[in-house]
């Protein structure tokens, strides 16, 4: 048996630029993280006693004979990818909801390809765990993703990823003092907006406009490239939440799925009660938002947004690990 821990992410600045469609021609970079909240993926062979050859246990428990007979995407396609010949009893738990635009489908894939890899022995690098995942989800599953989801579950830590013209990447791990980090992690929150929806709808209606969004996309590399010149030069998080909320206002012109009344309405109370800026995370329409307010005001934005579930976190430096092997 073998059990993964793989990360969730936060990501900060750059969403959209991490797809292929953008970065094949310009480049494309992003700034962000993971934190301490986690999806584990339990794996082992499945005894032959059973007339089932693989069990699949999430939202849905199933049991099925053949691989194209399984319902969960992911699983589906990473047997597919890896030819595993044996039957396999496959678990997942998560420490948040899924969809919630903060990477966990692609944690999801990476803990799982990095579980039943060791149980079949292959254990993989880093590089390899990101890359198979990108292949899997872009190429097999067909998902409209980006690629930096994949790279954050696999490397972990608080990172610049730069996508380069060639489809390769480059990760500069951000050596931010720890009293930086625990800045970020005492100001920053997670507001989740109730509302559940699927990344690759809101993803599509992107792509669509592509052409017209590449102005905007620019503009988001552009805030991306400053706020990393920043963290290099002074290691200074100055301006954060109004760089936060520069983003925020180009990101809702890249799709109308972006956001929507509900969304818009906790923002302006998060800034009313004294955040200074925030956004949706992931790729919009529902899920988590992430506020900046620094904490002289956040007794003033709990008591405002008080029906709201309002989640801390804290940024870590680990990837996907093993963290159980029998």
């Amino acid at each position: 048996m073998i059990i993964s821990k793989t990360p969730f992410r936060i990501s900060l600045f750059g969403g959209g630029t991490d797809f292929p469609n953008y970065y094949l021609k310009n480049e494309g970079c992003v700034i962000g993280g993971t934190i301490d909240k986690y999806c584990y993926v339990t794996s082992r062979y499945s005894p032959n006693v059973f007339n089932y050859k693989h069990r699949i246990v999430w939202s849905k428990n199933e049991t099925v004979k053949k691989i194209s007979e399984i319902i969960h995407p992911t699983v589906r396609s990473v047997l597919y990818f890896l030819k595993i010949k044996k039957g396999l009893e496959i678990h997942y738990q998560g420490d948040l909801q899924k969809n919630s635009g903060l990477g966990t489908s692609s944690s999801f894939c990476v803990g799982l390809l990095n579980s039943l890899s060791v149980l079949e022995k292959k254990k993989l690098s880093k590089n390899d765990l990101a890359k198979k995942a990108i292949f899997i989800e872009q190429k097999l599953m067909k998902e409209n993703c980006g690629s930096q989801d994949q790279i954050w579950a696999a490397y972990g830590g608080f990172n610049y990823i730069k996508f380069k013209r060639n489809g390769s990447f480059i990760l500069k791990k951000l050596k931010l003092p720890k009293k930086q980090i625990n800045y970020l992690n005492k100001n920053l929150f997670l507001i989740y907006t109730g509302i559940h929806r699927y990344s690759n709808d809101v993803e599509k209606d992107k792509i669509l406009n592509f052409d017209k969004n590449l102005i905007h996309l620019d503009q988001i590399k552009n805030i991306t490239n400053l706020f990393y010149n920043n963290l290099s030069k002074n290691n200074s998080t100055e301006n954060f939440g109004s760089m936060l909320n520069e983003y925020w206002h180009l990101k809702k012109k890249l799709s109308s799925k972006v956001t929507n009344y509900k969304i818009d309405e906790i923002y302006k109370n998060a800034i009313a009660s004294g955040a200074s800026g925030g956004k949706i995370i992931g790729s919009g329409g529902g899920g988590f938002l992430l506020i900046y307010c620094k904490e002289k005001y956040q007794k003033n934005m709990r008591k405002r947004l008080k029906k709201l579930t309002i989640i801390n976190f804290k940024f870590i430096d680990e990837g996907s690990k093993i963290i159980f092997k029998s």
